[in-house]
């Protein structure tokens, strides 16, 4: 399985907010991470409707993780990212002939399950433990 580069982004802002001393802007995020703005910013946005991500705008605004931003299962958080979608498409503009008496959808829909299962225990905080916590601070740092 292959996550969105969404979901791939969203996780990364969470992790570089987790490991910040200071709240850090969109902007200031999106140059750390080497993405466009736009997108960093649409993913913030996704990320605050989740409850995981504060975000203040104006002089003094910034990003913050919320509680559940810390504590919440990095296997929930790419459920909600990644959404309800199949790993393959049987519906399509050419229908698969297969469809109706096909075992490979459920095998996949399971394989998916398992992926996200795998990730349930871990939090942000397993996520930035060393040795990758260090690395994410010294991405915002200027010599």
């Amino acid at each position: 399985m292959r996550l969105t580069r969404s979901t791939d982004l969203a996780l990364r802002v969470l992790m570089r907010l987790a490991v910040a001393d200071e709240e850090l802007t969109t902007r200031e995020v999106a140059e750390t991470m080497a993405v466009p703005y736009t997108h960093t910013a649409k993913v913030v946005s996704r990320l605050q409707h989740l409850d995981v991500l504060e975000a203040r705008r104006g002089r003094g605004g910034g990003l913050n993780l919320t509680p559940l931003g810390r504590t919440a299962s990095i296997g929930w958080l790419t459920r909600e990212l990644e959404g309800d979608g199949e790993v393959i498409e049987c519906e399509g503009e050419t229908p698969c002939p297969l469809r109706a008496a096909c075992r490979l959808r459920g095998a996949l829909r399971d394989a998916r399950e398992a992926f996200f299962a795998a990730l349930d225990p871990l939090t942000v905080a397993d996520l930035v433990a060393s040795p990758t916590g260090p690395i994410l601070l010294a991405l915002g740092r200027r010599p």
